[in-house]
């Protein structure tokens, strides 16, 4: 069951929010589906959920258009809040479980399983309104797979997190994903989409800049990054042969180079001229290769 996303266009009135956009998104896929503001990621995301129709093109899941039918296979997280402030949680998940065909006792089977494993099993009582941002959050996602399904929309899950509470969250995505689902999210931060995801799309404007599994968009970026911390002053290493940028660092710089001969080449530089505590190289982040292609940071 793929995901199929076939010539999608779509513009409030003149304005083209998602430009002739084609993705095949396979079944049980962690995919991340990423852009800056403005670039077209949620309207994209409200055309497969069929809350808006697309001005031209098709969406289908199962080869079926996702629809009212369909509605009990799939979960969506929002980005912006979407609970009921003065209901109780229990009452909030099992109404929204309850929606997608899901029995009571069984839902609140689930939302006693999910309020445990992120460490909250006394909120089941609470109003959402009494609960803080990040906690907010987890009620929502909770919300959005309560009902087990097999597509999961998640748009920003990591909003309002703390870091701890962006372990528990990742660690259930990532078991979610194990169990059979196909998942699909946006973030602003690109490492945890680098650590989840196998593929991406990258939409600027509302047309992709970059689509297709993440370690073949980083070998053919070519470039690599190069981190040194030495007591040396290495900024001079900004007019070095094969470096295209230097960006000052705490205890040293991190360099973007063209490729990995030239490492050797500064090695040879910079030994014996100082103590090099770290020298390393890396495949470039997601993030250096969208401004790359973009000309804009992501964030």
């Amino acid at each position: 069951m793929s995901l199929e996303i076939k010539n999608v266009t779509k513009k409030f009135g003149e304005q083209r929010a998602v430009n002739d956009l084609s993705l095949t998104i396979p079944e049980n896929t962690m995919f991340g589906f990423l852009g800056a503001n403005g670039a077209g990621k949620t309207t994209t995301f409200r055309m497969m959920l069929g809350l808006i129709d697309a001005s031209a093109g098709v969406i289908t899941w199962n080869n079926q258009p996702i629809g009212y039918e369909s509605s009990q296979q799939v979960g969506y997280l929002p980005e912006e809040r979407g609970l009921y402030p003065k209901m109780k949680v229990k009452d909030q998940i099992v109404y929204l479980a309850r929606l997608r065909g899901m029995g009571k006792k069984e839902a609140e089977k689930e939302l006693v399983y999910w309020l445990e494993r992120f460490k909250v099993p006394d909120y089941k009582n609470k109003r959402v309104e009494e609960l803080s941002k990040g906690n907010q959050q987890k009620i929502q996602f909770i919300a959005s797979i309560v009902h087990k399904p097999s597509l999961i929309i998640l748009d920003e899950p990591f909003s309002g997190l703390d870091p701890v509470n962006v372990e528990l969250l990742k660690e259930a995505v990532h078991d979610i994903h194990q169990k059979g689902a196909t998942i699909i999210f946006s973030s602003h931060r690109m490492e945890h989409v680098e650590e989840l995801c196998e593929n991406v799309c990258i939409i600027h404007k509302g047309s992709p800049v970059l689509h297709g599994e993440i370690r073949n968009i980083k070998r053919s970026f070519g470039k690599k990054n190069l981190l040194i911390d030495s007591d040396q002053d290495l900024t001079y290493l900004s007019d070095f042969p094969g470096v295209v940028k230097l960006k000052k660092r705490l205890d040293g710089v991190k360099l973007q180079i063209e490729n990995e001969e030239v490492s050797q080449f500064i090695l040879k530089e910079i030994y014996g001229k100082g103590f090099i505590r770290q020298f390393s190289l890396e495949e470039p982040a997601l993030n250096d290769i969208f401004i790359e292609k973009v000309g804009a940071s992501f964030e």
